[in-house]
């Protein structure tokens, strides 16, 4: 019963967490695989063709989407 629960409860956060990852624009998606990766801003911004400024804009908004105590809509 214990790792039943444990199950569904690792379950409500793979969900909420995938609701959260869709709310991201597809440039979000990109800034945030790429500094999961590792990738510093500078090099995230080549890698993409954009500024570092945007980058740290995007990655901003990421976080603050991504946020684990933010409920979904």
């Amino acid at each position: 019963m214990e790792r039943s629960r444990a199950l569904l409860g690792r379950e409500e956060e793979i969900q909420a967490l995938k609701a959260r990852y869709v709310e991201l624009t597809d440039r979000e998606r990109d800034v945030m695989a790429l500094v999961v990766i590792g990738f510093l801003n500078k090099e995230v911004g080549n890698q993409l063709g954009i500024s570092e400024v945007t980058v740290k804009n995007h990655r901003g908004n990421a976080m603050r989407k991504m946020e684990p105590s933010r409920c979904p809509s």
